[in-house]
């Protein structure tokens, strides 16, 4: 079974991110690049996308493709350069436009080619056996993270993981459904275990297929969900859940670099 190369999705706009915050007392540089809204790059230390691909390079991924806009020079410039790391190969997609998360999947395409693949968020910090878990299933599937170990073990408060998509799960681990923004009624159906999807998953052709497809959402962009649920319920791909009690940290707001700087102090990068 051949490794999946890792898709990072980095082209979003970063609105919150650019969002003054006059209560997170930020250092000169992390202001400079939250200006930008290009989360990945934060300092922290070191950029923070260091710490993502470090982790992907200790779960054994050798090859990944960062999606990032045109616009994007000094993410070209710092992994295409001189810090380029050397536990693993970055290459690099293009996404004209921020026109959605399964747009961005689509673009990176031609890099994909015809392996499996990973795509994860640029702003998120997954567990290394996150990534391992994906990496050793034969075909597309999630790792879904319970939501008390999310409110217990990540920077992201209560209310914001209230918020995320939660996945319905059969009994044979094969996922039924992923449904956005549940309401209480939806939430309280699901029983006292409630598994979330942060977007970290493993992909065939045929999501890929459904990411060039899917229609544009009423936000009017191509959405990864979108795409996952048309794959699922309109091509018949199978999805198989890995459950997952532990946390992800969120980079999205200028008020989540001290904490998220706080939960990496002393984890090593390794690129």
């Amino acid at each position: 079974m051949h490794t999946p190369i890792a898709v990072i999705l980095a082209r979003g706009l970063g609105t919150r991110m650019r969002r003054a915050d006059a209560a997170a007392a930020l250092a000169e540089e992390q202001a400079r690049v939250a200006d930008t809204g290009v989360k990945a790059m934060i300092p922290i230390g070191r950029p923070f996308l260091d710490y993502v691909l470090s982790g992907l390079a200790d779960a054994g991924i050798a090859d990944v493709c960062l999606v990032i806009g045109p616009e994007h020079d000094a993410v070209r410039a710092y992994y295409g350069g001189p810090s380029a790391p050397s536990r693993l190969r970055v290459g690099f997609a293009v996404q004209d436009r921020p026109r959605g998360t399964a747009d961005a999947v689509a673009a990176a395409g031609s890099v994909i080619g015809a392996r499996d693949f990973l795509v994860l968020n640029s702003d998120n910090y997954y567990p290394v056996d996150a990534y391992r878990a994906l990496a050793a299933l034969d075909g597309p599937g999630l790792v879904a993270f319970e939501r008390e170990a999310m409110v217990r073990d990540s920077n992201v408060p209560a209310d914001r993981v209230r918020q995320f998509a939660v996945v319905r799960i059969g009994a044979d681990d094969a996922m039924l459904d992923i449904v956005e923004k549940p309401d209480e009624a939806t939430l309280a159906a699901f029983g006292r275990e409630v598994y979330l999807s942060m977007n970290c998953w493993r992909f065939d052709a045929s999501v890929l297929e459904a990411c060039r497809r899917v229609p544009l959402s009423p936000r009017g962009e191509h959405e990864l969900t979108d795409a996952v649920r048309f794959a699922l319920h309109g091509l018949g791909t199978r999805f198989r859940v890995v459950r997952m009690k532990a946390g992800v940290l969120d980079l999205s707001s200028r008020g989540d670099i001290a904490g998220v700087a706080g939960r990496l102090a002393g984890v090593e990068v390794r690129l």
